[in-house]
């Protein structure tokens, strides 16, 4: 009996792990295409659906901008209003010093008989002249304000025209990437087995690849936090001082090897410096990707990692994905954390090696 209930649960398993399979296709792992031509379809199909993110991403962001654009209005209608009256009392007071009206209390200054009438007047004088000016400075103050909201309102404005611009340059985009994918579909005797790729590619970077290279920019971003800090216990092999200068030497295998230490993850993950390049490839079960990217050195002294390009299991995404995952982590090296006092002056890449010049900041 025992045995006929085992076997039933058995069985019940493998058709519900059967269904589970059907229903849910997306964790499959679809092979790498051998084919050029397969491969560009499957970028350019992949490439609609991260652009189709950034169209969400910006509509979100327009609509963001368009209420707070909203509330500046309302907020300059109210301004206008308080100001109306504010405006009116300074012009009395600027009226009442250009007409003479004032001119009364200096005649009673020179008229007065005594001392306690003299302290009477001189405390009016000063009721009257902080009033004055509590009122001019009232409506200077607001005025400003009131500046300050129209060039906010302008700025806002300007905003949402970039970014209805930006979003109709994505539209444009993805509806010419479909275009190209259903004319690349079309006629061939594979089209429906290659859709059927398409969305298993698709499915399997949204649910697997992104969250993957997800975990590897967090982490990079979280070790790169402590790379001054490493700099500082190492600064005798990696840092030469000429003067007042400085020159910092990052060797990829040292860097790698920090990389290491700060999380497991990166035992299958390896920097390479190349000239004026960074390589970044990572390789995981049947997970692949490479990166390649520069640095740039910004104004305030930081030296910021720009991604060039992305790809994923053979496949190249889009611009639009390298930005949306820069601007989600931080991948910066701040060498003033080293040392206060020191600035950046340069950074380049050679052959095996980051370089950075350093200067005492006087």
């Amino acid at each position: 009996m025992k045995g006929t209930i085992r076997r039933r649960i058995a069985a019940f398993a493998v058709c519900a792990l059967a269904v589970w399979l059907t229903i849910f296709p997306v964790f499959a792992d679809p092979a790498q295409p051998e084919d050029e031509e397969v491969r560009r379809i499957l970028e350019k199909s992949l490439s609609v659906v991260e652009i189709d993110k950034e169209i969400v991403r910006v509509q979100q962001q327009q609509q963001s901008v368009a209420d707070q654009l909203q509330a500046s209005q309302a907020k300059l209608k109210e301004q206008e209003q308080s100001i109306g009256k504010k405006r009116d009392d300074a012009g009395k007071v600027l009226r009442a010093y250009y007409t003479g009206e004032r001119d009364i209390w200096l005649t009673a200054f020179v008229s007065v008989d005594n001392l306690s009438e003299l302290l009477t007047l001189l405390d009016y004088f000063d009721l009257i002249f902080t009033h004055d000016k509590l009122t001019l400075n009232t409506y200077k103050t607001q005025y400003r304000e009131l500046k300050k909201s129209i060039a906010k309102l302008d700025d806002q404005s300007k905003q949402l025209d970039e970014l209805e611009e930006k979003l109709q340059t994505q539209r444009t985009r993805v509806v010419a990437l479909q275009k190209d994918v259903d004319s690349s579909l079309s006629g061939r005797s594979d089209a429906d087995s290659l859709r059927q790729l398409i969305n298993e590619f698709n499915d399997f970077w949204q649910n697997v690849g992104l969250t993957e290279v997800r975990r590897y920019f967090s982490a990079l971003s979280k070790a790169m936090k402590h790379m001054p800090a490493w700099v500082q216990d190492n600064k005798d092999e990696m840092l030469e001082i000429n003067g007042f200068n400085y020159s910092l030497t990052i060797p990829e295998d040292k860097l790698n090897a920090f990389l290491r230490e700060q999380n497991e993850l990166f035992n299958t993950f390896a920097f390479e410096f190349k000239q004026d390049t960074v390589i970044v490839t990572g390789k995981k079960d049947n997970l692949e990707v490479r990166l390649t990217g520069h640095y740039t050195l910004e104004e305030n002294g930081s030296i910021l990692f720009h991604v060039d390009s992305l790809i994923f299991n053979g496949l190249e995404l889009p611009d639009t994905t390298r930005t949306a995952l820069e601007k989600e982590f931080d991948l910066g090296f701040y060498p003033s954390k080293i040392v206060s006092f020191l600035k950046t002056k340069s950074v380049s890449v050679e052959d095996g090696k980051l370089l950075i010049k350093l200067a005492i900041s006087l």
